[in-house]
């Protein structure tokens, strides 16, 4: 990711995620045979629209254990725009696509070992 493409404001309750043209590899179905070269962008902002609430085992177990996971998210509203090119293909997304309709969350988090 580019330096300064994701942003977190001060306070935590938004953040903001954008990269333009983004080599990737497309290889058409998962583990595929056939790649070709191709490049992604996009921008994504996520708004808390709730309290953040804490979950996970946290500080019962030591940091470096399984269980170790500790984190606080809240439900968030979130939008974006998404695109895509290769050599004879390209698709952009529908201007303002939102989580309305669907599922948006953002927090902060800590893993345990390969949890």
């Amino acid at each position: 990711m580019p330096p300064g493409g994701f942003y977190v404001d001060h306070d935590g309750r938004s953040a903001s995620l954008k990269v333009s043209n983004l080599p990737v590899i497309d290889s058409f179905q998962f583990g595929g045979t056939t790649q070709v070269p191709a490049s992604v962008s996009f921008s994504i902002t996520w708004q808390a629209v709730g309290p953040f609430v804490p979950d996970g085992l946290g500080n019962s177990v030591a940091a470096d254990q399984p269980g170790a996971f500790l984190a606080s998210f809240a439900r968030a509203f979130s939008e974006g725009t998404f695109s895509g090119r290769e050599l004879g293909f390209s698709f952009r997304s529908d201007p303002g696509a939102s989580s309305t309709g669907g599922y948006a969350l953002m927090g902060r988090e800590r893993n345990g070992v390969f949890l």
